[in-house]
């Protein structure tokens, strides 16, 4: 009976550093390296952890078994306290186990939970797109949808329910191919320089504008965004736990944490400096004069803050000014969801992102604008 109960400490012992080696590997040096990490959370990597907790709680009841049930002379205040403590660390591990398979999205796919979300509802890919391989193209007019996270369909379970995908069905599949090029965190120089790169010129041309486009230009003169650092307001001694633990993490995220009052300075910083907004008004005007050059149709998209419709107008004078001057067609995405209940507006209740009822309205819209507009405007520099 001793040999056996020294047998499960022990392989409870190498259990749990190995649980602990995973968990926390990268306080090893050690990592697990698959596709897209960073944005999925691998369902093999889970199912590992999963199994390491199995066999962690069979070994704790292997303890408790032969140290107090099978032990003719227990300790009691020990036993007592194993009786009470046992059931509850294996609830506690089967509930943590459970939340591995929990997906919800969040606005900047910090969580865990987002993380799931993604590996279950974003593939399939073609390279970093969220975008199927085109095959079926000979002869056919190439529509590009370039933008962020609005554009790659953030939030959204299905690729057919982003504005430019109901574009595309629009549009029809016999005359037009739609490609996607929305890639999330992307600003308006990631955007111009992966439409420059993507090897193909389009015929129409869709640019899709967020007012965060300008934070890597205002970022270069200095000005930085002083938005709320996530688990800083919890004890440092517990701030990994909550970015590791499934259960604790979800239920962190679940809180309201900081608030908009410091973007709204930084976002009237940035688009009332002139340097700044200069230099952002320079980026925009080359996909102007990419579309120009080019010959392709061109439209632009603005997507608004949604709890802040009113105050993102205000932002943007200047971008629009540039599209205005320029005779660039324009789709003003507050417009459409001005009329929504403001949880109708976004995907989740941790996620601002665009949902599905404003993508289908956006991209009626846009093909709407597409057929009444020729989206071809004139080349104006423009300077605040």
């Amino acid at each position: 009976m001793q040999s056996k109960l020294v047998s499960s400490a022990v392989r409870l012992l190498l259990l749990g550093f190995l649980t602990l080696f995973i968990f926390y590997g990268d306080h090893f040096g050690v990592s697990f390296d698959y596709p897209h990490k960073g944005l999925f959370d691998n369902i093999y990597v889970r199912l590992i952890k999963c199994s390491l907790f199995l066999l962690l709680i069979i070994e704790l009841l292997r303890v408790y078994y032969y140290g107090v049930v099978k032990n003719p002379n227990p300790p009691k205040l020990l036993g007592n306290i194993a009786t009470l403590f046992v059931p509850l660390i294996v609830l506690v591990v089967f509930v943590e186990m459970t939340f591995m398979f929990i997906s919800q999205s969040q606005e900047g796919g910090l969580t865990l939970a987002s993380h799931i979300w993604f590996e279950r509802y974003w593939p399939p890919m073609t390279g970093d797109y969220r975008d199927a391989p085109k095959t079926d193209t000979l002869g056919k007019k190439k529509v590009f949808v370039v933008g962020d996270s609005f554009s790659a369909g953030h939030g959204l379970k299905t690729a057919e329910e982003r504005y430019g995908n109901i574009l595309g069905e629009k549009l029809g599949t016999k005359q037009y191919v739609t490609y996607n090029l929305g890639i999330s965190g992307s600003d308006t120089r990631d955007e111009y320089a992966r439409l420059l790169k993507f090897g193909k010129t389009p015929d129409i041309l869709i640019l899709q504008y967020f007012p965060n486009d300008i934070e890597k230009v205002a970022l270069e003169h200095g000005l930085i965004p002083q938005g709320f650092r996530p688990y800083s307001d919890l004890p440092r001694s517990i701030q990994s736990l909550f970015q590791r633990s499934y259960l604790l993490n979800y239920l962190y995220w679940q809180f309201p944490h900081g608030n908009f009052s410091p973007f709204d300075v930084y976002a009237r910083t940035a688009y009332g400096t002139p340097a700044i907004i200069n230099d952002h008004l320079s980026d925009l005007t080359r996909f102007i004069t990419y579309a120009k050059e080019h010959n392709c149709r061109f439209y632009v998209v603005m997507f608004p803050f949604s709890h802040n419709i009113e105050k993102t107008a205000e932002y943007v004078k200047p971008v629009v000014t540039l599209f205005q001057t320029n005779n660039v067609a324009m789709l003003d995405v507050g417009k459409l969801m001005v009329d929504l209940a403001p949880k109708d507006r976004v995907v989740g209740r941790n996620d601002g992102h665009a949902s599905a009822i404003v993508n289908q309205r956006v991209g009626d819209a846009l093909f709407k604008l597409v057929q009444s507009n020729p989206g071809t405007g004139q080349l104006v520099s423009i300077n605040k």
